[in-house]
């Protein structure tokens, strides 16, 4: 008799996965579809572009320098706001689930709902005019970051909650700690969870990340609004799928972490 295996499917005869399960390589050929879907927006706006008498001002936005260095920026401070996203959004979704403390997650919550709610561009000009004294690098982090908590502090929670709370009595009864249940039963059992709130802040970030441009934070930004303000849409156009070509990689890699990264049978 085949064993049903835990995603509700048997396996075929010769250890081949059932209709319910999907092997490595299947996988791994849903994760190539999106980079060439990329890879061909990218070399078709390429093909556009050089097809194209460029004036001297949208030379200025539209050489591999300039679109290089602005890349780089945008990667740096989209990689400098996730990391301070994932060390604040985390810790706090666990801590808002103890004992004694899980009373707060409610408003804290609507807190985070209330910072999301707002625009983001909205925030990024508040914070520039409320925090002058501070580098207009640290204003975009510090509006990106509060911007970008609430989809991994809420999927921690949710993911911490739904975990069968007779298999954490059980590992208690089994003489673990507070501590040792957290991080050997309720943690790795929400990952996936947790993971996907991690995917969806990832690609939000890169996205919104290009709003730095208008307190002078640089990135890819740059471009659209350059294209923006000389009414070139050339410009305007390349920034735009340049931002959305780098939001769909940033998810692909998350997808693939994701992927990789959850437990298997969970």
């Amino acid at each position: 008799m085949a064993v049903v295996s835990e995603q509700g499917a048997a396996p075929a005869a010769g250890g081949t996965p059932g209709p319910g399960t999907k092997g490595p390589r299947a996988r791994w050929a849903t994760h190539l579809v999106r980079p060439a879907i990329v890879v061909v927006a990218l070399v078709v706006l390429y093909l556009y572009v050089s097809s194209r008498q460029l004036d001297s001002i949208e030379r200025r936005s539209l050489n591999a320098a300039y679109i290089l260095s602005r890349t780089w920026q945008h990667v740096q401070l989209t990689a400098i706001v996730s990391v301070i996203i994932l060390l604040v959004a985390v810790p706090l979704g666990v801590l808002l689930t103890r004992d004694g403390v899980s009373r707060f997650s409610g408003p804290v919550l609507t807190l985070a709902n209330i910072s999301q709610a707002i625009p983001s561009i909205g925030l990024i000009v508040l914070f520039a005019v409320a925090f002058l004294s501070l580098p207009v690098y640290a204003i975009a982090v510090l509006a990106f970051v509060i911007h970008g908590v609430l989809p991994i502090v809420r999927n921690t929670i949710a993911g911490i909650g739904q975990v069968d709370r007779s298999v954490i009595e059980a590992a208690r009864g089994m003489g673990m700690t507070k501590l040792g249940v957290l991080v050997s039963v309720e943690l790795p059992l929400a990952v996936p969870v947790i993971l996907a709130g991690v995917r969806t802040t990832l690609t939000i970030t890169t996205g919104t990340v290009a709003l730095a441009t208008f307190i002078g934070a640089g990135g890819l930004g740059d471009i659209i609004s350059n294209g923006l303000a000389s009414n070139r849409n050339i410009v305007l156009v390349t920034g735009s799928v340049l931002v959305a070509a780098l939001a769909l990689l940033i998810d692909w890699l998350a997808a693939i972490a994701e992927d990789n990264l959850a437990p298997r049978g969970v």
